[in-house]
């Protein structure tokens, strides 16, 4: 952005003593918009205090929140949002330069290889053996319980890199590639799980998804019939519902991953990214039924 009058005194006011002061610059500079960050970037580039680098970082920092939590109002609004650009979005909160064709790239690589083992005369089970082996043996995806030590774990480029997630992102992108490849697996809400169903397939006259056939833990691809499940709810006391047993909206889901990673920031230094993440969430608030 061209460097006016006002941008200047701006930016000499960043060093501001007076935290007072600093906020009423920083209110000023935000309202810029993300077109001042090379500015501040140039500002820090020349700036020997430590101190005053920190707020710059700050203020940069808010600018890419602000331009987040925009565009994460217009993913909601959708009336079928994209789960892998939920998931995306997520991500931009600590790479806000994130950009989509590496990480699609990947995906459709692990698709190609799941394309090539499918056919059309393959049981539910033997298509999510075909799954399992390519996700879990071949690329060497490996999951772990969530850890709010690693909030890497909560991004879903992070996981694409390393191989390693949490039930989460690892359920999310096994979701992703199932939605690639047309086969009906979709997140269900049982209580204290993060854990998929396999489900009738709709038809082309009624295409509402059908009975729920088995049940797939994305930590390592694992199948539970409906009695494990039945079993389960039984050990942990809690009474089936049937909302237990249907898909959860790619809203939901992504409104569970920013409240779940919001608990990595818990710490008195960075508590205000625990704010921020669950305003993020709130925004996603279902408007249907998941």
């Amino acid at each position: 952005m061209n460097e006016n009058k006002e941008i200047s005194a701006l930016l000499q006011l960043i060093d501001d003593p007076d935290q007072e002061v600093f906020e009423t610059v920083a209110e000023k500079i935000v309202r810029y918009g993300k077109g001042i960050i090379p500015n501040l970037e140039h500002l820090w580039e020349n700036t020997p205090d430590e101190a005053v680098q920190e707020r710059i970082e700050l203020l940069i920092h808010r600018l890419h929140y602000y331009d987040l939590r925009e565009d994460l109002h217009i993913w909601t609004r959708g009336d079928e949002p994209d789960l892998l650009q939920g998931a995306m979005l997520v991500a931009r909160y600590q790479f806000p330069d994130l950009q989509s064709a590496s990480l699609l790239g990947h995906l459709n690589k692990i698709k190609r290889n799941i394309w090539l083992e499918l056919n059309n005369y393959l049981t539910p089970l033997e298509q999510v053996n075909v799954l399992n082996s390519i996700i879990y043996n071949y690329f060497g995806m490996k999951g772990s319980e969530v850890s709010y030590q690693h909030p890497n774990q909560f991004f879903i480029n992070q996981v694409m890199e390393s191989r390693k997630g949490n039930p989460i992102t690892i359920g999310i992108l096994y979701q992703i590639l199932c939605s690639m490849l047309d086969i009906p697996i979709h997140a269900v809400n049982v209580p204290r799980q993060y854990i998929m169903g396999y489900f009738e397939a709709g038809t082309a006259e009624n295409p509402q998804l059908g009975k729920l056939q088995f049940y797939i833990d994305p930590m390592q691809g694992q199948i539970f019939t409906q009695k494990d499940i039945d079993t389960y709810l039984k050990r942990i006391s809690v009474p089936p519902v049937p909302s237990y047993f249907r898909p959860i909206s790619p809203r939901r889901i992504i409104r569970n991953l920013l409240e779940e990673l919001a608990k990595c920031f818990r710490s008195e230094k960075e508590n205000f990214r625990f704010g921020e993440l669950m305003n993020l969430s709130s925004i996603l608030e279902d408007r249907k039924p998941a």
